[in-house]
């Protein structure tokens, strides 16, 4: 979603001050970051046509407006996860309404002038709006004019508008403005500076990573990016010493050209059954799946643990890692 708007640099004095009487922020999806739902993009503070998040990275793209907070699969989305207000306030505006399905099948002419999908506009104290987007059609349980506290459940996450997967795109504005709610007030280059606009309890401290894993697990044969995107890691056929082939899949977040990804997948007696490293990705991947494997053995698979390691290396350094197991 992109509707940007920042802030200009002569006005960051005034911001400051009026972020001093403005709510704290709470996190505003009911998910556990790292385990069903990850940031999968930030707001974009280059006023170029680049794009860089406010740690001067490649979280982000063009005139992007607000933080995505990504559910790991369709399968988490279908458990209904809440979506909150991020803080006391009036609700202002709301739309419901609109399918829940993927940009990719619907096009984008069908969202045209409703990018947002389901969502709602809440005004806080200080000049603070907060604006929640891509929500699950027929979830919205809130009305304008409505007051809410923090932490009030106002709808659910779901696949509505410009979106081609399950995420919460959150947006705040300041006397509106959008700001970063990680860094209110930074300028372009000014890596990781401004004022965090999150409360302590919001549990974002540090929630900022270069890339990361979003799902991982093992498979009988090859495995494909919309099956993992709609089952998530638990839903595919789960391996049995029976089983054709054992194959180890990650799909991953936030990687960069010339990134090497490595998955290493040894036996219970700790010998090596495939140790693949991939060509350098030829340009940023906003996701990218992985997988390696082996077929089965003529004796069929050992009883035992196998372990798997999946490895992103970045100018020759480990960035991303990730190790998982299963018991044949």
């Amino acid at each position: 979603m992109r509707l940007l708007r920042l802030l200009p640099l002569a006005a960051l004095p005034l911001l400051l001050a009026a972020t001093g009487s403005a709510p704290k922020l709470i996190l505003p999806i009911a998910c556990k970051l790292g385990q069903n739902c990850a940031i999968q993009n930030y707001v974009d503070l280059d006023p170029s046509s680049a794009a860089s998040d406010y740690r001067c990275g490649s979280r982000t793209y063009d005139k992007h407006s607000g933080v995505d907070f990504r559910l790991t699969s369709m399968a988490e989305q279908r458990k209904g996860v809440a979506v909150l207000a991020a803080a006391a306030g009036t609700v202002l505006r709301v739309r419901d309404g609109v399918a829940d399905l993927s940009v990719r099948e619907a096009g984008k002419a069908a969202v045209a002038n409703m990018e947002c999908g389901n969502g709602l506009v809440i005004a806080h104290a200080g000049g603070l709006e907060t604006q929640y987007c891509h929500m699950a059609k027929g979830s919205i349980a809130v009305k304008p004019g409505q007051q809410v506290s923090a932490g009030t459940p106002i709808g659910k996450v779901g696949l509505s508008g410009n979106t081609e997967y399950p995420h919460l795109h959150f947006t705040v504005r300041l006397d509106g403005k959008v700001v970063e709610p990680f860094a209110a007030g930074a300028s372009a280059g000014q890596c990781g500076g401004g004022q965090s606009l999150w409360s302590p309890g919001a549990g974002l401290a540090g929630a900022y990573k270069a890339g990361e894993v979003l799902n991982a697990g093992f498979a009988t044969g090859p495995v494909t990016m919309a099956a993992v995107q709609e089952n998530g890691p638990d839903q595919q056929p789960r391996p049995s010493r029976a089983a054709p082939a054992l194959v180890a899949f990650v799909q991953a977040i936030g990687l960069k050209g010339g990134d090497v990804q490595r998955i290493t997948l040894t036996a219970p007696d700790g010998s090596v059954l495939v140790d693949s490293s991939a060509k350098p990705l030829d340009r940023d991947k906003a996701q990218w799946l992985s997988f390696a494997g082996k077929k089965r053995p003529a004796a069929g698979w050992a009883a035992g643990r196998y372990r798997a390691q999946y490895v992103v290396l970045r100018g020759g350094k480990a960035v991303i890692e990730r190790r998982f197991e299963i018991t044949l």
